[in-house]
């Protein structure tokens, strides 16, 4: 389970340096990360691990995530948080 001190690194890992990544996961994170089931949890923290190029590609559909968890993932923050 994420205990307090987990939520506020993986909070501190949404910031990027990327404009446009940080416009996704920030409201993600404050809106509906509590909500996920711990196995969704773990994989949107293993996204942030994701390099900023890659994670612009996958957002903003220039490529496919070839990770099916992933690409769920990514799917479900662009649902989520509509810009």
């Amino acid at each position: 389970m994420f205990d307090r001190k987990r939520v506020s690194r993986l909070k501190w890992a949404c910031r990027r340096g990327m404009l446009e990544l940080d416009v996704l996961f920030m409201p993600f994170v404050d809106q509906a990360f509590d909500q996920l089931d711990e196995s969704q949890q773990l994989v949107f923290e293993r996204l942030l691990t994701c390099d900023d190029p890659d994670l612009f590609a996958w957002f903003m559909g220039h490529q496919k995530c070839d990770d099916p968890e992933l690409a769920q993932m990514v799917k479900f923050v662009l649902d989520r948080v509509k810009v």
